[in-house]
């Protein structure tokens, strides 16, 4: 039988059809159901149990193997039928640039920030979209009654309360600490998911990017000096930044992290709503509780997370004043960054 099985391969691997009714010719004779293939199964019922499975992988060799090769020669014959009906060109003619594609600005965005931060040691990190409520929520300090479990903001998955579309790329934070000893020191980009309406300021759906930095003796001055260093490698040396009090329940102290707009030089528009500040970024410190929740030694180390839109941060540096032009695909706006390449 393994004979058989050999000679039929050979005959696989040496056919050289001319045309792809010898083809189908040649699939009905192999595979089809009265074909070689089958009479070769028949007669493996009858094959003695020690040599069932070296035949079995032999004869599921010689379906793939015939299987493929038929496709193949499918395919060439076609794509050879196609080129000789079709019109000949005129090779005397000039020829016409390509048009180049670019990336999104998203991805523009999102690219520079990664190495802004990279270039200060960070390494990416990245998790799962469809998360569980302790790596978005529990694990992060967040209370049973906090506002950010109602359906009003979250996206929960149907029949199932405790798995969700994320909120925030926090939850790749937790999972990093989670297998992960300092000293920590990620970033880490994603796309998340709020029930929120959509406007030129917000979408439902929208990208975020967010740092963590853990190891002994870290300050709140490091926060400060390096989300600084950000800006202005980011929106250039005239940049600058404010810190306003917030609550966060992740962090403590928290700050709510604005940096001068670009797009109106600080007279106000109505992106940064009159102000001449753009909020870019939540910060702070990590709490000890977050800590304790993934085994780290609060009384030892201590550490700063920060997260930030990088839609927000797109609007700034190209001055794009309508958030939901990034989701519509306009190919007259997404030309405008052709050169950026």
């Amino acid at each position: 039988m393994i004979d058989k099985i050999n000679e039929l391969l050979r005959q696989v691997e040496e056919f050289k059809p001319k045309a792809a009714s010898e083809v189908e010719e040649f699939r009905i004779r192999i595979l089809g159901k009265k074909g070689a293939l089958n009479h070769l199964m028949e007669e493996f019922k009858s094959v003695a149990p020690e040599l069932k499975r070296e035949l079995g992988q032999q004869l599921n060799k010689l379906k793939t193997t015939a299987t493929e090769r038929i496709n193949t020669l499918r395919e060439e014959l076609s794509a050879t039928a196609a080129a000789e009906a079709s019109h000949v060109e005129d090779m005397t003619r000039p020829g016409s640039a390509s048009e180049l594609g670019s990336r999104h600005p998203i991805s523009l965005v999102r690219n520079q920030i990664v190495e802004v931060f990279t270039r200060l040691g960070y390494t990416v990190a990245e998790g799962p979209e469809i998360e569980d409520d302790w790596h978005v929520f529990s694990a992060l300090n967040f209370p049973p009654e906090h506002p950010a479990r109602d359906m009003q903001d979250t996206f929960f998955i149907e029949k199932n309360p405790d798995i969700l579309l994320r909120t925030h790329t926090s939850s790749i934070q937790v999972r990093t600490m989670e297998r992960q000893k300092p000293p920590i020191r990620v970033i880490c980009p994603g796309r998340v998911f709020r029930n929120e309406a959509i406007s030129y300021r917000a979408h439902c759906i929208f990208h975020q990017i967010e740092g963590l930095y853990i190891d002994e003796g870290v300050s709140f001055a490091d926060l400060k000096q390096s989300l600084l260093y950000f800006a202005k490698e980011l929106f250039g040396e005239q940049a600058r930044i404010r810190m306003r009090p917030s609550y966060f329940p992740f962090t403590e102290p928290s700050a709510e992290v604005d940096v001068s707009c670009n797009l109106c030089g600080g007279k106000g528009c109505n992106v940064c709503k009159g102000t001449g500040w753009l909020e870019i970024m939540g910060c702070g410190m990590v709490d000890p509780n977050v800590l304790r929740s993934c085994n780290i030694d609060p009384e030892k180390y201590s550490g700063f997370a920060f997260g930030m839109g990088v839609e927000r941060i797109a609007m700034l540096k190209y001055g794009v004043k309508d958030l939901r032009l990034y989701f519509e695909n306009d190919v007259r706006f997404l030309h405008q960054f052709d050169s950026a390449l």
